[in-house]
């Protein structure tokens, strides 16, 4: 079946599997009504928050249990039919849906907390938990879960993508912070990888190949993740600075001084805009930092008052402080909410996010050519970015009704992800490559290394259902 005139223009031409009417039928005799046809479930798994437009999977199996995901994935593979996991539906690149057709696994009710393990830092958890309930859950405990990429994105979503966020420059991503996995292969073979312990040297290190494989290798059922004592003492503040060149110089003497800062984020003057409005809020609409300060109540104010020097000689003014709970998740949500204000400042449009990531000693370089070349564009768009660790986003605001706003867009992106890969970045920081960043990944890894991938994806799995035709192509 060939993609919908819609979709031609976005995607390569696609071919979906038969679903026979056997496996539903098996489906729906082993999961009764935790196995829908209905096309408002199927199309509310068949898309995400990329632009892209595909069919949906010809079903959707709700899993309460690994029994359920194994047992799922078992009927599938007899079957040859594609198998797509499925947490919140937040991911930008196109992850989950269905190029090949198939059917979608949806773990959101495999939400439980299984074990905390205080004393050790530890936490092992369902796919389907949130990044949010975690943190609500533990919080009795003095820890916290810090890996932050603002969308409330599943567990389970956000290891498969090796997801980060504005933490990450002082707590690292998904790779440093996910110890161990319990995951259902493609044969629906139940396997774990990794202990509780800090480190191993047993054998290959399957936990990171899993982390980050996009549900292509297998469905992630139970993960155990690192913890950190909640600071002593936190402190938010935002400054604004009369250019971009000023906010990223700033940042990247910030980072290079070795201040354990633990957030630094970019949003430029249309951002700030946007989130006034969206918000109801009064921020200077000017390129602003929004920065998060972690320790014991000494550190902390040395490291706010070093960065504020810092800001000051590159023109940064109008700092203004943060300590009390509420006000810090006053400006936090303001950032997090930067996508969803900016599409509702152009009704009806979609978002082309970029998701390059540099040498922090190269970000200027990248950031402000890149800006340059958008504001020449005519095209809408939003940038923000966890700059402290050289991650920047642009979101290419575009009708998409109109081939020839794409095409402007996916330009644009072009000569971004071509300028950072040439000053040693990579294509894709945090959001993982999907559907978007295939042709990239094979620039940046080199046809050598994607052959590698392919044939550990055979290996594993030899027939091609595991979320097929995401990374790269057979």
């Amino acid at each position: 079946m060939n993609a919908p005139a819609q979709a031609a223009h976005l995607l390569p031409e696609i071919h979906q599997r038969a679903v026979p009417p056997a496996l539903v039928e098996a489906l729906k005799a082993r999961f009764g009504e935790r196995c829908s046809t209905a096309l408002v479930v199927r199309e509310q798994h068949g898309r995400d928050e990329s632009v892209y437009s595909v069919p949906p999977p010809a079903a959707v199996v709700f899993a309460e249990s690994t029994a359920d995901v194994s047992d799922a994935i078992k009927l599938a593979s007899e079957h040859n039919v594609p198998v797509i996991p499925f947490g919140v539906g937040s991911s930008l690149e196109g992850h989950l849906l269905a190029v090949q057709g198939g059917i979608s696994i949806d773990v959101s009710r495999m939400n439980k907390i299984l074990a905390i393990n205080a004393e050790d830092l530890t936490v092992t958890v369902q796919p389907g938990v949130t990044r949010k309930q975690l943190n609500d859950e533990i919080k009795s405990t003095g820890l916290f879960f810090p890996i932050d990429p603002g969308a409330d994105a599943s567990i389970g979503g956000m290891s498969a993508t090796r997801a980060s966020g504005t933490n990450a420059v002082r707590y690292g991503t998904m790779r440093e912070n996910v110890l161990a996995l319990e995951v259902v292969t493609a044969s629906g073979e139940v396997i774990r990888t990794g202990t509780r312990a800090k480190k191993s040297s047993a054998g290959y290190d399957l936990t990171r190949l899993m982390v980050g494989s996009e549900g292509t290798l297998g469905v992630m059922t139970e993960i155990t993740l690192k913890l950190y004592p909640l600071p002593e003492a936190i402190s938010a503040a935002i400054c604004s600075f009369p250019s971009i060149e000023a906010a990223v110089r700033s940042t990247i003497q910030i980072i290079q001084m070795g201040i354990p800062i633990a957030r630094v984020e970019l949003i430029d003057a249309n951002t700030v805009r946007m989130v006034n409005t969206y918000a109801k809020l009064t921020l200077r609409e000017e390129p602003m930092l929004l920065m998060e300060f972690h320790g014991s109540p000494a550190g902390v104010k040395e490291q706010a008052e070093t960065v504020q020097e810092i800001a000051s000689e590159f023109g940064g003014n109008a700092f203004e402080w943060a300590t009390t709970p509420e006000e810090r998740t006053r400006l936090w949500t303001a950032r997090h909410n930067a996508y969803f204000a900016a599409i509702q400042s152009k009704p009806g449009c979609r978002a082309i996010s970029t998701d390059t990531c540099v040498p922090i000693s190269r970000l200027a370089d990248c950031l402000l050519d890149s800006v340059t070349e958008a504001d020449a564009s005519g095209i809408p768009y939003f940038l923000v970015g966890h700059v402290g660790d050289g991650n920047f986003h642009f979101g290419y605001l575009i009708d998409p009704a109109l081939p020839q706003e794409r095409d402007v867009a996916e330009a644009l992106n072009h000569k971004l992800v071509t300028r950072a890969l040439q000053l040693g970045g990579t294509c894709t920081g945090e959001h993982g490559v999907g559907l978007h960043k295939m042709d990239f990944l094979l620039t940046e890894a080199g046809s050598g290394a994607v052959d590698m991938m392919r044939t550990i994806k055979r290996a594993l799995d030899p027939k091609n259902i595991m979320n097929p035709g995401k990374i790269f192509a057979f």
